[in-house]
């Protein structure tokens, strides 16, 4: 029986990988596939990628790896020279330019998984389309047919952090959580083991708990929140409280305040809303775990 543990979203933390790596050596793995956005709003990119490389595990772009990538060429798109609301590409860029910009830009944006004892199996990041087109756990067959559109039986998507296992149309389609960035409101790094037989695969999802204190002294180090600003000041909270806050608030903004620059009052008047106001129905946690609860610094 073929064991595979497929990690997604690890997202630049390194205390969450090292705790789900050790959370692996009990289950005897035969490989390991990485399932794209290894890098980028966590603090510990390079460090990542360098385990990751060590490793040497399979691993595939998501969107992040094209923010490297594509940042201050012509083929990004005319928004991301917003540097208040793209903040983090020139960090991202300043932390990774040279050696992991060439390594990343030889990556697949697919991986086959082709073991003899077990149905074939499709890893992408977003969908069968775009490493930015997400999957939700609640999604209609109508709705993601052409996004799930692959040979294979069994699809594996990243890129939502929301875990997932189910049946839509023909294909089983599957989502490990983030690693990195929870945003189910869990402190906690998901992961998926697959167990491979003829007739299909067993998906078990683990969550392992890791230490948040070094990320935020990375941060502090780094002056991650003075360099990116706003978008900074989120990405912080985002780790804080284990839910979206990036993106509630550039809704909220759009809809109450759309002409005022990002800065620290903005910010503080956001908070006093409940974000899931503004968030997408798979991130609103009153409806998966109780009432919500505001965090952050």
């Amino acid at each position: 029986m073929t064991r595979v543990a497929i990690l997604a979203d690890i997202h630049g933390n390194l205390p969450a990988l090292e705790a789900v790596t050790q959370d692996l050596e009990q289950f005897h793995v035969d490989e390991v596939v990485v399932a794209g956005d290894v890098i980028n709003w966590g603090p510990h990119s390079r460090q990542v990628l360098e385990f990751i490389a060590e490793k040497g595990w399979p691993v595939l772009r998501g969107n992040h790896e094209f923010y490297l990538l594509d940042y201050g060429t012509p083929r990004a798109p005319a928004e991301w020279q917003d540097s208040n609301r793209y903040a983090l590409l020139p960090w991202l860029r300043n932390q990774l330019a040279g050696e992991w910009q060439t390594t990343i830009a030889a990556w697949p944006d697919a991986i086959t998984l082709r073991f003899p004892d077990a149905p074939l199996v499709r890893v992408v990041h977003g969908s069968a389309r775009s490493p930015w087109e997400p999957i939700y756990p609640g999604a209609t067959y109508e709705a993601v047919k052409e996004a799930i559109a692959v040979e294979e039986s069994v699809l594996v998507v990243g890129h939502t952090h929301l875990p997932m296992d189910r049946c839509i149309g023909d294909k089983h389609v599957l989502n490990p959580g983030s690693v990195g960035v929870p945003l189910d409101g869990l402190f906690s790094a998901g992961y998926l083991i697959l167990d491979g037989a003829s007739d299909g695969w067993q998906a078990a999802f683990r969550r392992v708990p890791f230490d948040y204190e070094p990320i935020y002294a990375e941060f502090e180090r780094q002056h991650f929140a003075e360099e990116c600003g706003v978008v900074g000041e989120l990405v912080v909270a985002e780790f804080r409280t284990a839910r979206v806050q990036v993106h509630p608030f550039m809704i909220w903004r759009e809809r109450h305040y759309p002409d005022a620059p990002l800065s620290t009052e903005l910010l503080l008047e956001f908070y006093k809303v409940d974000p899931d106001e503004y968030s997408a129905p798979p991130y609103r946690l009153s409806a998966l775990h109780g009432p919500s609860v505001r965090g952050g610094d």
